[in-house]
């Protein structure tokens, strides 16, 4: 065993739980009834930021009964990190939301750096309105453009360094089954 995998796994260990899996899935079930009655009749595209979004997208989809497109695109700045860069486009959007409405799924809003970006980017590629649903939104005052609020929260949280659901640690444990703290940060 190599003693990264070994760090790995005592990150784990010494985690601090914030929420459970039922807590987690209560939220993204309420995400997506709110975002159900906003949005059923606007015909939207859902875009999932990967790769953060993927889990709590893929789950939000399921509750989401009305008719939309899914789609992707994967844009970063930590790159396995744990503290951020430069915006790096690794996938653009291919579904055309000319005139559309976009709903962006992402795991986090940390400082809003790469979900500005983003929605930046919609807009100016034809989108009517864009619309953006978060996992957790991390309270604290460095926001980048204090002004961003996403439009559909599950789960406020503690400024500490977090993953699971989507989230991650130096690229691991994005599976865990729950929302954890690394222990010191």
């Amino acid at each position: 065993m190599s003693a990264d995998l070994e760090h790995i796994r005592q990150i784990m260990r010494e985690a601090d739980c914030l929420y459970t899996e039922a807590q987690v899935e209560e939220a993204i079930a309420k995400v997506g009834a709110h975002i159900s009655r906003e949005m059923a009749d606007t015909n939207p595209v859902v875009f999932c930021v990967m790769n953060g979004g993927l889990i709590f997208a893929g789950k939000l989809l399921t509750h989401l009964q009305f008719p939309l497109e899914a789609s992707y695109l994967h844009a970063t700045r930590y790159r396995n990190e744990t503290t951020g860069g430069d915006l790096f486009w690794k996938a653009k959007p291919e579904v055309s939301f000319i005139d559309r409405d976009v709903l962006i799924v992402d795991d986090i809003l940390d400082e809003g750096h790469t979900l500005g970006a983003i929605i930046d980017f919609c807009k100016h590629a034809g989108a009517r309105k864009v619309h953006t649903a978060v996992l957790i939104d991390k309270d604290h005052d460095r926001k980048a453009r204090p002004e961003l609020k996403a439009d559909f929260v599950g789960l406020p949280c503690i400024d500490r360094y977090i993953f699971g659901y989507g989230m991650d640690y130096k690229g691991y444990w994005r599976n865990a089954n729950g929302i954890y703290a690394v222990k010191g940060m």
